[in-house]
């Protein structure tokens, strides 16, 4: 098998994330017990294996040249001054409100969205096209009426972000390069 890291935090259920170097992170709900958050990692062994050969073999030869601080502060401030306009005017389309808005550089999402509403998105949004940059926020606007990934929340994704399908597509493939930068 592989080796993880084990983290306890406030969430509703199981997660795995295997990281741009391999890693591999089980993320449980504190009221989990470990052995039952193992016992889902053993049912999804076989993702995580292919998962981690997949992107060790992307990762190839060198790392890529990470993003500086003062990059990443650039980055940041440009995501500050468009991200908030762009999420005003879609969930005003979309008749959603919403919590503050938060920016940072995340290693693993390019955006999530709280039970209270509030928002958080990558500041490498900044580089990715405008309407993947607009996949992402209706996604997370989407949660506001759906919190899940079921019909019902993808039905509302696709009424108001047509192409949603390669924006998803661009952000797995094309995304990922600029994610593995992040120090």
């Amino acid at each position: 098998m592989f080796e993880y890291k084990f983290v306890k935090s406030r969430r509703k259920t199981i997660g795995i994330t295997v990281k741009s170097d391999g890693t591999v992170i089980l993320r449980a709900p504190l009221y989990c017990s470990r052995k039952r958050a193992e016992e889902f990692l053993f049912e999804k062994r076989e993702w995580v294996e292919k998962t981690r050969e997949k992107i060790l073999k992307q990762a190839g030869g060198e790392k890529p040249q990470p993003f500086t601080e003062k990059e990443l502060n650039v980055l940041k401030k440009k995501a500050k001054e468009i991200i908030p306009p762009m999420v005003s005017e879609i969930a005003n389309e979309m008749g959603i409100d919403y919590g503050r808005i938060t920016i940072r550089a995340q290693k693993t999402v390019w955006g999530s969205c709280t039970s209270k509403g509030n928002l958080n998105f990558n500041c490498l949004l900044m580089l990715v096209p405008e309407n993947v940059q607009r996949y992402v926020i209706v996604h997370e606007l989407a949660h506001r009426k759906e919190m899940n990934h079921s019909q019902k929340f993808w039905a509302l994704v696709a009424k108001y972000q047509p192409t949603y399908v390669s924006d998803r597509r661009y952000l797995k493939k094309d995304g990922e390069s600029l994610i593995r930068r992040l120090p």
